[in-house]
């Protein structure tokens, strides 16, 4: 099974990368863009063929390791 997990910043948090991405991509001349936030996205490979568990398993990989649940938010998706 593989799970697709998405990271990102929650609401209100500062993203002074996203913020550089954003002028930087002004100033290449994509003047529509409002606003960007800069993530993160990992494929963590799980034996066995039991989705619950895996979502179990995902669920707590992100709150104990991969997100920083303070000021990340997370979601993620079991394929296979």
């Amino acid at each position: 099974m593989l799970a697709k997990i998405y990271v990102t910043l929650k609401k209100g948090v500062l993203d002074p990368q996203g913020q550089a991405v954003g002028r930087s991509l002004g100033r290449l001349g994509f003047g529509g863009v409002e606003d960007v936030r800069v993530g993160k996205y990992l494929e963590v490979r799980l034996a066995g063929n039991e989705p619950a568990r895996a979502r179990e398993q995902v669920d707590e990989m992100c709150r104990k390791l991969i997100a920083n649940t303070v000021i990340e938010d997370y979601r993620f998706e079991i394929v296979g």
